[in-house]
């Protein structure tokens, strides 16, 4: 068994019971430099978020066992944790139902009847959760779907800014909520003198109000979403009226300190509201508190693990950590208070001699279980439906075309074009856009995408495009196609010429929003500066990376009409790619992008995926950069020909790095 959190300051019971008294900072000190008194007692609040489907120790993707991951492992550590504590209490931040082939499996395959028990609702029900919040992938395969799997849960799910209809209120209270906005659990904790007291625990929960535009076919006319803090704002009194000793926020949503409307990552301001305890976050598959996200923003303490002096912590991703708040809870009359606490995010590997290793085992239950489906999703993407004559791979695709992006845009192409054959926008040209999902390193050393030549089964479709987004056609002119171009080329860092070694990749630029375009040719000047920032606000107006912008070997007519193949997220105006959105939507294709590619795979029998070399960079005199990839790179580095490309060392956690001479 794992024992408690060495405390992180010596204090006297003495020192620690007067700042009891005087009523202390909020994260004075931890809760184990002293026992609860009589009038005291310890809460401790455990926490899964994005868990996505992954809930064995299993990459479908790889077809392979992986110790990062799992809600089995998790399991382990949340049996720890309730062995260690006389009062603890588990949830969970959403992003549950997609995100693994077993989640497709059931989506597109198995499918969900009435009194049918998705594979996340056996584990959560026998993990014993107390509540749980939506995440923005919970409405993926549509809210019939949804609706069906929320039946199977033994434990209320709450959110507070879906608002179902499409009208708001003007009163956040008013509005006809899809879910419960608050539960209040009323629990017995025991106090220091181990005597039971009863307590009422306030849950609240929020999603992304941008699940309107990345979800737009499933919920548009169906739903609608308010701004996460505004619902916070409105609620967090009612749950105090009502008689909540203290008020918990399952805020499926990140950490952000730039305040605005409509926040997708509003958790920090989340912490601020009056009334709100503690914060539970996710959504950006980072951790916190820790030593490596979340450094240097104002009012984020990543030692105590605060966001505006308030207790929060997020739990990474697919199991990888449970988040933990411990809370020390003072009686005040007849309502407890929080006087101090502590959060944490505990891991279920760790690095060793640059490998995984595990640090907790399964939970047997868990994995008894969940045979059936474990089988089931094994022979679903195990299934070949083509062959590929070269191998698919990514761990370039950030530096260089790449034969994993190519494949997709050729897919897109090929559908749209016999669709659009018989439409006003025949003769249009047709263009095709796409991003390299696992790329980047978000997801660890072992993320990208890797098919060997021969075979393609539906996994390593899957592979290429994780998530079941659905084509969509876009009517644009050519300085559109600039201009969405030179938001992609934001991925790169500013790089002076004559200068050795700089960093290439803006690690804060999501790799699914670095698009690339085929059908036209462009360079990338890297010694201007990005125009756009990595959330597509204007950073230098007047910088213009994309040079030689051509198509059919003459210069892009900005003037001219074309037709770009994407998918929703992006035509709906997912990345805030400028001018994208969707009222220049032309075509909305009832088919996902994967089912695209497989029919593509099939129809072709045998693929050719080599990259076009479609885009490159312009050379800068004395320059070199570095990036960090995958280390398997090194098998594939000989196929990239437009590049000079060198090992540069070894990265951190398990990366390998690079060096490309300007």
């Amino acid at each position: 068994m794992s024992r408690l959190p060495a405390p992180r300051s010596e204090f006297s019971r003495r020192e620690f019971l007067a700042g009891v008294a005087a009523g202390g900072a909020l994260i004075m000190l931890h809760p184990f430099s002293a026992h609860a008194a009589t009038n005291q007692a310890h809460l401790r609040i455990m926490e899964t978020t994005d868990i996505h489907v992954n809930l064995l120790p299993y990459d479908y993707y790889a077809d392979k066992a992986n110790d990062t991951m799992g809600l089995s492992r998790t399991a382990s550590l949340i049996d720890a944790v309730r062995k260690e504590a006389t009062n603890s209490m588990l949830i969970d931040n959403g992003d549950l139902l997609q995100g693994s082939p077993m989640g497709d499996y059931v989506a597109y395959e198995r499918g969900m009847k009435d009194g049918d028990l998705h594979p996340v609702m056996k584990g959560m029900n026998l993990l014993g959760y107390e509540c749980s919040t939506l995440g923005n992938h919970e409405f993926n395969y549509g809210l019939s779907f949804l609706d069906k799997v929320l039946a199977g849960a033994n434990f209320p799910f709450v959110c507070a800014n879906l608002i179902r209809g499409t009208t708001l209120a003007s009163n956040p209270r008013d509005d006809k909520l899809y879910l419960k906005p608050y539960v209040i659990l009323d629990r017995k904790i025991k106090d220091g003198a181990s005597a039971e007291q009863p307590i009422r625990i306030g849950v609240i929960g929020f999603v992304p109000p941008q699940i309107m535009v990345w979800d737009l076919k499933n919920l548009e006319g169906n739903v609608q979403t308010r701004d996460i803090v505004e619902a916070a704002k409105a609620w967090a009194p009612q749950i105090r009226e009502e008689g909540a000793d203290i008020v918990i926020a399952l805020s499926h949503s990140g950490i952000d300190v730039k305040q605005g409307d409509r926040m997708e990552n509003a958790s920090f301001f989340v912490a601020g509201v009056d009334g709100i305890d503690a914060v539970f976050t996710g959504h950006q598959h980072l951790v916190f508190p820790g030593k490596k996200d979340f450094q240097s923003l104002a009012g984020v303490d990543t030692e105590k693990g605060t966001l505006q002096g308030k207790p929060a912590v997020m739990g990474g991703f697919w199991g990888s950590h449970m988040g933990l708040i411990d809370l020390l809870l003072e009686r005040d009359g007849s309502k407890w208070r929080v006087v101090s606490a502590t959060s944490e995010a505990r891991p279920i590997y760790e690095r060793v001699d640059n490998k995984n290793k595990a640090k907790v085992g399964d939970d047997k239950r868990i994995i008894a279980a969940l045979e059936q489906d474990h089988q089931a999703t094994l022979a679903y993407v195990r299934r070949p439906v083509g062959k590929t004559s070269a191998p698919l791979y990514s761990y370039f695709a950030l530096v260089a075309d790449d034969p994993s992006v190519q494949i997709v845009n050729q897919a897109q192409s090929w559908y749209l074009k016999d669709i659009l054959k018989s439409t006003q926008w025949k003769g249009m040209p047709l263009l095709s856009a796409a991003a390299p999902f696992k790329a980047g390193g978000r997801n660890g050393a072992d993320y990208y995408t890797d098919v060997p030549a021969g075979d393609i089964a539906i996994k390593n479709v899957a592979d290429l495009y994780l998530y079941p987004n659905t084509v969509r056609a876009v009517e644009i002119t050519g300085a559109e196609v600039r201009e969405w171009l030179e938001m992609s080329a934001g991925i790169f860092n500013h790089i002076e010429p004559g200068k050795a070694d700089q960093p290439l990749i803006n690690t804060d630029f999501p790799s699914y929003n670095f698009d690339v375009i085929d059908g036209v040719t462009y360079r990338i000047d890297l010694s201007q500066p990005p125009k756009y920032d990595a959330k597509g606000g204007v950073a230098n107006a007047g910088s213009n990376r994309i040079v030689d912008l051509k198509f059919d070997g003459k210069p892009i007519d900005p003037a001219a009409k074309f037709v770009v193949a994407t998918n929703n997220y992006r035509a709906g105006g997912g990345g805030n790619f400028p001018g994208i959105n969707a009222s220049k939507i032309i075509y909305e294709a009832p088919d996902t992008n994967r089912d695209v590619i497989v029919r593509y795979v099939v129809s072709e029998g045998t693929i050719n995926p080599s990259a076009d070399g479609n885009w490159s960079f312009v050379p800068l005199p004395g320059a070199s950069v570095v990036f960090e990839t995958g280390p398997r790179a090194k098998d594939f580095i000989a196929e990239v020909k437009s590049l000079k490309i060198e090992p540069a060392g070894g990265g951190e956690a398990g990366f390998a790095k690079y060096r490309i001479t300007l």
